[in-house]
């Protein structure tokens, strides 16, 4: 009860700026420890960075706001979410549905368009979670943005630990909900998220080319989960 408290608490103060303290103010009441290797997931220059990451959990994006509260290209439903809708249209994420193909040129446009204008965006291209193994296949939409705009691509990995060992308890796959996910985290013990930014890639060559690449960055240090 005492982590639902503090939960609310944190999310009656979120409001557009810095989101911080919020996104760090959420893993603090679920009890969740956050390692990272860096503070800074966009890279100073002109454009703005195109962060791409595996995707395991809706923890993901509270966990890139506790470092960098950069925006994100998200699915619709994702407005509605509780703990994670607030958050997220607070940092002016972007809504497409992941359905309608027909809107995925004007997506990519945007996502060029806000790159040049120096924003920084999370996009997660294998286009659900995997709570395990190889995970799915880097989709390439987004980095024509980034070859587009001439913007710097970083790799992002993250992993979910419990006592040391790898973990699947945040893992948010298949038919699980959102509310049936945040129980069973916030019940969980010793919960660590690693985040592990790589060195960034350069927008060059192919957008088949820099999604594979991307792709064997993230998961050169993906470990295995297990239940």
């Amino acid at each position: 009860m005492r982590r639902w408290l503090a939960l609310s608490s944190v999310l009656a103060g979120v409001r557009r700026g810095n989101l911080r303290p919020h996104a760090r103010g959420v893993l603090d009441a679920l009890g969740i420890a956050l390692d990272a290797n860096t503070d800074l997931l966009r890279v100073p220059g002109g454009t703005g960075t195109l962060v791409v990451a595996n995707h395991v959990s809706w923890l993901d994006i509270v966990a890139v706001l506790a470092v960098d509260p950069v925006g994100f290209l998200a699915k619709r439903e994702v407005r509605s979410w509780p703990v994670i809708g607030p958050l997220a249209q607070s940092c002016g994420t972007r809504f497409i549905g992941r359905r309608e193909l027909r809107e995925l040129p004007t997506v990519v446009a945007g996502l060029a368009d806000a790159l040049r204008a120096g924003e920084s965006v999370v996009v997660f291209p294998e286009g659900t979670t995997w709570c395990g193994g190889p995970g799915g296949t880097f989709r390439r939409a987004a980095f024509q943005a980034a070859i587009d705009a001439g913007a710097p691509v970083r790799p992002v990995t993250f992993s979910y630990t419990q006592g040391g060992r790898p973990s699947t308890v945040a893992a948010f796959v298949g038919d699980d909900g959102l509310l049936p996910s945040l129980a069973r985290v916030a019940r969980a013990r010793d919960l660590r998220i690693g985040l592990t930014a790589h060195p960034p890639l350069d927008p060059v060559g192919d957008r088949r080319g820099l999604a594979a690449h991307a792709q064997d960055v993230v998961r050169s240090t993906r470990v295995p989960a297990h239940a």
